[in-house]
This record gives C-alpha cells, sequence and structure tokens, in this order.
C-alpha cells in the first residue's frame, strides 16, 4: 500500500506562487500516473492536473490553472511536484495529490486508488 503525504501549502497573495510536494511510500510510483485534485467545502473534488509514468509526455491540466500551474515528478525521489504562479483567490481549496491505478492519467477520481491528507492553500485578495 503506497502512503503519500503533500507539503508547501499555505497562504499567499493573490499573484504569488506556492509549490507543492507530495511524497510516496511503500512502493515505487515510477509506473503510475500522479495527479493533483483540489477541493472547498461543500463542492466536489476537482480535478487540477496529472502525470503519467513517462516523462516525456507533457501533463493534462485543468483549463482553470492552465498555463499557470505545472506538475513535475521525481522517480527518484518518489515525488511529484505542483507548481503555482499567479494564483487567484479562487484557487483558494485543500489540495491532495493521488496515485493513478495504471500508468496513464485520468481526471476522474474514480482512477486514483491512493490519495494523502491534502494541503490547505489559502490565496488572499
Amino acid at each position: 500500500q503506497v502512503q503519500l503525504a503533500e507539503s508547501g501549502g499555505g497562504l499567499v497573495q493573490a499573484g504569488g506562487s506556492l509549490r507543492l510536494s507530495c511524497a510516496a511510500s511503500g512502493r515505487t510510483f515510477s509506473n503510475y500516473a500522479m495527479a493533483w485534485f483540489r477541493q472547498t467545502p461543500g463542492k466536489e473534488r476537482e480535478f487540477v492536473g496529472c502525470i503519467i509514468w513517462s516523462s516525456g509526455i507533457t501533463p493534462a491540466y485543468a483549463d482553470s490553472v492552465k498555463g499557470r500551474f505545472t506538475i513535475s515528478r521525481d522517480n527518484a525521489k518518489n515525488t511529484v511536484y505542483l507548481q503555482m504562479n499567479s494564483l487567484k483567490p479562487e484557487d483558494t481549496a485543500v489540495y491532495y495529490c493521488a496515485i493513478g491505478r495504471g500508468p496513464y492519467g485520468s481526471r476522474s477520481t474514480d482512477d486514483y486508488y491512493s490519495w494523502g491528507q491534502g494541503t490547505q492553500v489559502t490565496v488572499s485578495r
């Protein structure tokens, strides 16, 4: 069973940047897709972006974050990152990383089988 642990959340002003990290332990995750989702109170968990196992393929992003957020992974460190630039108040949420059931990513929470505990990101005006 893989365990995921996010870090790097916090409070930032609009226009600022944060980098989230997600460290995986318990198994090698290099052959699996990794994703970031986010959730605000009363709403369903929302897809942010995903990255497949191969570094040669461009990650997929939600339209709301495309051009501002970048996902990357370091398979040697079993870690995936979410670089968030030009943050907006509407980016405020708890951010979760997840590991996929296979090597290819998806926008559906059903295709991910293990989740981190989440990290809060708050963007002030």
